[in-house]
């Protein structure tokens, strides 16, 4: 279904084949920026003209796009996730993901690049802007590109321009998703955890609500005959609803073969390319508003995947410089449980935490070896789901000044939660599901 508005010349699209369609339109873009060729480096009309986000030209848009690939790629999500889980309760959740995705990128002055990015984000994408506020907006991008550039080069400037870029978008958008998250689930974490919720709200009530997009020439999209300069205006909310179930079999987008939600990162040529790094920061701040969920969330993902390894072959999995074993994951996760746990309790206690002498990844026992059967699947959710539940009492009963502001030497305990939880997804995900395509190679 299109509505058409014939006096703003746009259309609005809520179907979501004509979603896509659009979407995937190159001749289609973001509103791009007036003519900004004499403007200043460091200024807010130099920022706009030289990201990909407002750029029309392809060749432009692929040069700038592939800046932002690479920098996104130096970012791994499952570490965003954990620093995310382990931040502070109280601060700006935009000014949390800018600091963060600041640290990981090596810039200096983390919280100083937060603060400037929240002010370079209120004219960013085209809002009208007092005198004041743009002056402001000026200065705060003159210090972020003092920040980000190598050099003075014109590589060097739309390098830079393309960070600033990424910080700035990431600031409202995965804050918004948040605030929709936590809106729609105001008791905490649903049975799936942060994934599952996250999944949901992309669904039903997603942070970006339309895509704006411009015919650059005249062009035809499903049912649509666009002259150039008219708008597409693209639903997603009604889009999504419309999605076919199981997800669009013809789309290449990164999860988008079993799940259609990805739509509201867009589509296409100008598709959000830091998709996994938004849900990473976004799930990691729902996991940080409740760490006890966090455990326990971490614990029943480790027992569904060893429900399959009892289709284990006996050959160890190799996987960075260790070898792993179903026997070797669960040690290492209940070590890991208990290792953490007993530090805790020392340090509630005031006490030093006695050190610890496990040989770790390092070594993989006779006992690793053994076949998994379904006794031993039976006897590790027996002691992972109870030593799981004895975090969880434990950090339900502290209060937020406890978890972020922690008694004794080493990380507060929400980041150790959130550490706590991630080591148990890695010696997980080391052995993996088996049953489907598992290859003991990887």
């Amino acid at each position: 279904m299109t509505i058409s508005d014939p006096p703003v010349r746009s259309s609005r699209v809520t179907a979501y084949a004509d979603a896509r369609a659009a979407l995937d339109q190159p001749l289609l873009v973001p509103e791009p920026v007036a003519d900004a060729a004499d403007a200043p480096a460091g200024s807010l009309a130099w920022l706009r003209a030289a990201v990909a986000r407002f750029t029309g030209d392809a060749r432009a848009h692929a040069r700038q796009r592939a800046h932002a690939v690479a920098e996104l790629a130096r970012l791994d999500p499952r570490e965003l996730r954990r620093a995310a889980a382990g931040s502070a309760v109280g601060a700006d959740d935009r000014h949390t993901v800018v600091r963060i995705l600041a640290e990981e990128l090596g810039l200096p002055g983390p919280d100083a690049v937060a603060d400037a990015v929240m002010t370079v984000s209120a004219g960013y994408f085209g809002s009208e802007l007092t005198p004041t506020q743009a002056k402001a907006v000026d200065e705060a991008i003159a210090s972020l590109l003092a920040r980000t550039a190598q050099g003075g080069g014109v590589e060097d400037l739309e390098f830079a321009a393309q960070r600033i870029g990424l910080l700035v978008q990431a600031c409202d958008a995965t804050a918004r998703l948040v605030e929709h998250a936590r809106r729609s689930a105001p008791d905490g974490l649903p049975p799936g955890g942060a994934d599952a919720l996250l999944a949901e709200v992309l669904r039903h009530d997603p942070p970006v609500a339309a895509l704006r997009r411009r015919a650059l020439a005249d062009v035809r999209v499903g049912a649509l005959d666009l002259r150039a300069g008219e708008v597409v205006l693209v639903d997603v909310t009604a889009a999504q609803q419309d999605a076919p179930a199981g997800g669009d079999q013809a789309d290449s987008d990164i999860g988008a073969h079993n799940d259609p939600t990805p739509l509201a990162f867009g589509a296409g040529p100008h598709r959000c390319p830091g998709q996994a790094q938004a849900l990473a920061l976004a799930a990691g701040l729902l996991e940080r508003d409740d760490p006890a969920t966090q455990v326990t969330e971490a614990v029943a993902r480790v027992l569904d995947l060893a429900v399959t390894w009892t289709a284990w072959d006996g050959r160890p999995l190799a996987v960075d410089d260790r070898v792993y074993t179903p026997h070797k994951a669960i040690r290492r996760a209940t070590d890991h449980l208990v290792d953490h746990l007993a530090e805790l309790e020392a340090r509630l206690a005031g006490q030093e935490p006695q050190p610890d002498h496990w040989h770790a990844s390092a070594t993989t026992t006779p006992a690793d070896l053994a076949p998994f059967t379904t006794e031993d699947l039976d006897e590790a959710r027996s002691r992972l789901v109870r030593i799981g539940r004895i975090w969880a009492d434990r950090l339900e009963a502290l209060s937020d000044a406890q978890l972020d502001r922690s008694p004794g030497q080493g990380w507060p305990f929400r980041l150790l939660a959130a550490h706590v939880a991630g080591s148990l997804d890695y010696y997980a995900g080391a052995v993996g599901r088996f049953g489907a395509a598992a290859n003991p190679e990887e």
